[in-house]
């Protein structure tokens, strides 16, 4: 064996690996693998050049490009950047003399979180929803922590399902009986972190959707009464321990003064429907037992025209026609006719006397000038 490796050839192998192995083994020791730095916008950020080499000079380039003349690298190669804005992220790499890369490294820049703004809603007595807004856009990704207790230390904290998509948590079961409640939310990104709490009442925030399927009947042989049907709010709870209390409010189609009426039924009769125009209706409703609670948002405007005997006399397949026969009455349109007659025949008359008088006074003046020649 000792012979084999003192062989021309085998000196002639080692000879030329020795010459090209050290190039290989200098990239591998210098090179770093790209990693993520965060900083903070508007203020002063240092990249390092890696761990190795430090004091080999070394050049920086950003996005593949020369990096501006007035940033800073300083004698161990680090980059300095002044009073950084959004242009400065990007990729950044430091080479050395001979142009071999020792490292790289991908700059975000944000800013830590701020005070947050939070909103909470109550549709029901066993659900919160609460959802948040940044009053400082950090421009970085972010995790959330909530929190939800009563006023009472002894109350255990209650579970919030968080959705940090649209930055939101739902609260099942929360203590009604407790009269405030604290939810709290931690926002941390890479530059820091920060605590919003928010002190709610949920009685005060008591706040049911509106009615649903609002439905609306004419009531046969009665021309200013409509029956009115709706069901409760899809998340309300349909138990008799939570009941609500309605409020109907009725007009004619396009007049600006509102009729109300109140229940605690699903349905009602308005007695005073304007006949022979379109009516519109809404319902809302409220937590019937506290009285601290909101009025849901209206439902959707309905409308209807109480009944009215020709509808049954002249039947019609085409909705249009009978809009318009619930639209106006009979008896507008006779009026309208009898007056337009009436105001023709005036007309005539009038025409048929200034033709007679213009035929005298022509009369006259022909007379006039014949007897003058």
């Amino acid at each position: 064996m000792p012979g084999l490796l003192s062989s021309p050839v085998c000196l002639t192998v080692i000879w030329f690996l020795s010459w090209s192995l050290p190039p290989s083994r200098a990239q591998i020791w210098s090179d770093e693998v790209s990693d993520v730095q965060f900083g903070r916008l508007e203020s002063n950020v240092t990249l390092a050049c890696g761990k190795s080499q430090i004091s080999v000079p070394v050049v920086w380039r950003h996005n593949h490009s020369s990096v501006s003349s007035w940033h800073q690298v300083t004698f161990n190669g680090s980059l300095v950047l002044f009073l950084v804005d959004q242009s400065a992220q990007g990729n950044y790499s430091c080479y050395d003399d001979s142009g071999l890369l020792l490292h790289s490294v991908i700059l975000r820049l944000g800013y830590p979180p701020g005070l947050l703004s939070i909103s909470c809603r109550v549709p029901n007595h066993t659900f919160v929803r609460c959802t948040w807004k940044d009053s400082v856009k950090t421009f970085l990704p972010a995790k959330y922590n909530t929190s939800f207790r009563g006023k009472e230390e002894k109350e255990p904290t209650k579970v919030c399902i968080v959705d940090s998509t649209n930055r939101r948590c739902v609260v099942e079961d929360p203590a009604f009986w407790q009269t405030i409640h604290t939810f709290g939310v931690t926002e941390t990104n890479a530059l820091g972190s920060h605590t919003s709490y928010r002190r709610i009442r949920l009685n005060e925030l008591l706040k049911p959707d509106p009615p649903r399927s609002v439905f609306i009947e004419e009531v046969e042989g009665n021309p200013s009464k409509l029956w009115v049907t709706w069901k409760n709010p899809s998340s309300w709870p349909e138990d008799r321990f939570f009941p609500l209390r309605f409020h109907i409010r009725y007009r004619p189609q396009g007049s600006m003064h509102w009729s109300e009426m109140m229940t605690e039924e699903n349905s009602i009769e308005i007695p005073d429907a304007t006949p022979y125009h379109s009516n519109q209706v809404q319902v809302r409703a409220r937590d019937d037992v506290s009285p601290e609670s909101q009025w849901s948002e209206w439902s959707a405007p309905s409308f209807r025209t109480p009944w009215r005997a020709d509808t049954t006399t002249h039947p019609s397949d085409d909705p249009d026609d009978d809009i318009y026969l619930f639209s106006t009455p009979p008896e507008t349109f006779t009026s309208k006719t009898h007056g337009v007659v009436q105001e023709d025949d005036g007309n005539l008359g009038l025409v048929i006397l200034l033709v007679l008088f213009s035929i005298f006074i022509l009369t006259t003046v022909l007379s006039l000038i014949f007897v003058i020649w």
